[in-house]
């Protein structure tokens, strides 16, 4: 079958499934998957019969409609039926047909009824038996799709993002030192910036292939060599992360950095637009019949498939190769843009460091400004700051701006939001500072509404500027709290507060798909360490990688602003 024939294919499929998620007529979807099926079986190349000018309506089951569509996809690579309707749908929802027994029905009954939109929020659908409830399903059912949702989600013991870059930083300072070593680089989900990580990906280019790799399963902490050969060994480290290197030659770098830095989705999207240009690609390069014609680099590739690079965060073929090919990629928000920081804790509470040693490491950073938001008084543990300690302390970080050049602490408190969404301490507490951050910090059980209902009221609260960490998971150790994010982005942007995407590594908290939404309804979002010592400050990075999954640009990042515009914000 010609390649352009499975690409309308797709495009037909694509646009199938989701008005079929949306409830569309039924007569329609089977229109455009019986047009899949035919364009699949269709032995002419459909392309070569738009440039002829045939007249496509003599194919089965084309009529007008569809037959126009063919053109367009043809032409563009697309259709603004297919575009409108990847608009209106939150781009997690497809994601769930990937899960075994999670057909479009099915997804959309449970993005329509119980309004989830990814595998995490199916699985504790789950656990909380609201499946069970919905028409068509049952407890059966049920317990299927948490063990279907349940095993996509844990194929293979995977490690947070932090913890997976000590095992890289190491890995990648002990092969620079093996002889004739000349570039290592970590691809796979470390590099796309995923907030855990199965296994890490070495690939190395070196004058003595057999030195670097007997210098890799020689490494100190390499518990078994699974495999060893002339261009590639796996081991397993004893903390059990597995790790495999490959041997790259130069002239095939940038293609292997590619091949293996994309999301599987990603990929067969690249692999499918290189054979409707005639091309082939692959970790060697990519080429045209037996002729390498691109590989050398990363840009290499992608310009020989008619793109501009794209970012490795972005690539899980969530549309950023259409945005690509219309010059549309976003130029994600970069560390060096980040102006200051507004979550942080000193030994005031649960942290470890002064106001002052804490402002010294945030000005060594080249920062502008830090907020300085210790925990309220309900968190007993923490030991959080009643009105009266709230106040001594802004009067010291007062005393302290005083003598301070350049360089600004804004006074601030993370107060905590009640069962009832009333905050932890008085209006008159919070009168005189800088910024309010409101957090979640109990109470994760509530249902639904309630959680929902509870954030939304603390939302309108007229000194509120920043929510905290807004889906309050804990990576592998709590999931998120049940809530309407879309409800709660929306409120947001009424009531001009802005949302936290957290760093801490067990946080990453907002996730990249709702980076993205509140970067769709205009809703600031703040990249933030909650560092409870100085050390935490480059926990940062990891913010920063969450929030480029997420598509956000400078701008779309409160603290990229200039502290007098941030000021403005603030209010």
């Amino acid at each position: 079958m010609p390649v352009r024939n499975l690409a309308v294919a797709a495009v037909f499929d694509e646009i199938a499934d989701r008005l079929d998620i949306q409830g569309a007529n039924a007569f329609r979807i089977r229109a455009y998957r019986n047009a899949s099926r035919m364009l699949q079986e269709l032995s002419g190349d459909i392309a070569a019969m738009v440039e002829q000018g045939r007249d496509l309506t003599e194919l089965r089951g084309i009529g007008a409609d569809l037959a126009g569509k063919i053109r367009e996809i043809a032409a563009t690579g697309s259709c603004e039926l297919l575009e409108r309707l990847r608009r209106e749908m939150p781009p997690a929802v497809t994601e769930l047909l990937q899960i075994p027994g999670l057909g479009p029905k099915r997804v959309a009954v449970l993005w329509h009824d119980l309004d989830v939109q990814t595998p995490e929020q199916v699985l504790r659908a789950a656990r909380d038996g609201r499946i069970r409830a919905l028409s068509g399903f049952g407890e059966k059912t049920e317990r299927r799709i948490e063990s279907a949702v349940a095993a996509h989600l844990s194929k293979q013991r995977r490690l947070p993002l932090a913890t997976a870059g000590h095992y890289a930083d190491a890995l990648v300072e002990h092969l620079r030192g093996a002889p004739g070593v000349d570039r290592v680089v970590v691809a796979g989900s470390y590099r796309r910036m995923r907030e855990t990580v199965g296994d890490l990906d070495l690939l190395v280019t070196a004058r003595r292939g057999n030195a670097a790799i007997e210098h890799f399963t020689g490494y100190r902490e390499v518990e078994e060599v699974l495999s060893r050969g002339g261009t590639r060994a796996s081991v397993r480290l004893r903390g059990g992360l597995q790790v495999d290197l490959r041997l790259v030659a130069p002239e095939s770098f940038g293609a292997a950095l590619t091949y293996f830095t994309g999301s599987k989705a990603h990929n067969i999207a690249l692999r499918r637009r290189a054979q409707e240009r005639g091309l082939k690609v692959n970790e060697y390069g990519v080429f045209r019949g037996d002729t390498r014609v691109a590989g050398l680099t990363e840009e290499s590739v992608y310009r020989a498939l008619g793109l501009p690079v794209i970012p490795p965060e972005l690539r899980e073929d969530r549309g950023e190769i259409d945005a690509a090919a219309a010059g549309r990629l976003p130029e994600l928000v970069a560390p060096e843009d980040l102006r200051g920081d507004l979550h942080a804790h000193t030994a005031a509470t649960d942290g470890h460091n002064t106001i002052e040693e804490m402002a010294a490491a945030a000005r060594a950073l080249g920062f502008e400004y830090l907020a300085i938001t210790e925990h309220s008084r309900r968190q007993r543990m923490a030991h959080g700051l009643d009105a009266q300690r709230l106040r001594a302390q802004g009067e010291e970080i007062d005393r302290l701006n005083r003598q301070a050049k350049g360089f600004r602490l804004l006074k601030g408190i993370e107060v905590d939001i009640l069962e009832d969404g009333n905050l932890d301490l008085p209006d008159s507490a919070l009168a005189g500072l800088d910024i309010v951050v409101a957090a979640v910090h109990s109470r994760f059980e509530l249902s639904r509404a309630q959680q929902t209902e509870r954030i939304l009221r603390a939302l309108a609260h007229p000194r509120v500027k920043l929510l905290a960490h807004p889906s309050g998971r804990l990576i592998g150790q709590r999931e998120p709290y049940d809530v309407d994010m879309t409800q709660v982005i929306r409120k947001a942007r009424e009531h001009g507060v802005s949302l936290e995407s957290n760093a801490h590594p067990e946080r990453l908290d907002l996730i990249d798909t709702h980076c993205r939404m509140a970067k769709d309804e205009r809703v600031p979002v703040a990249i933030t360490s909650d560092a409870h010592d100085v050390a935490q400050f480059a926990n940062l990075r990891f913010g920063i990688g969450q929030a480029r999954r997420g598509w956000l640009e400078r701008d779309d990042v409160l603290n990229t602003r200039p502290l007098r515009e941030l000021l403005k914000f603030l209010g």
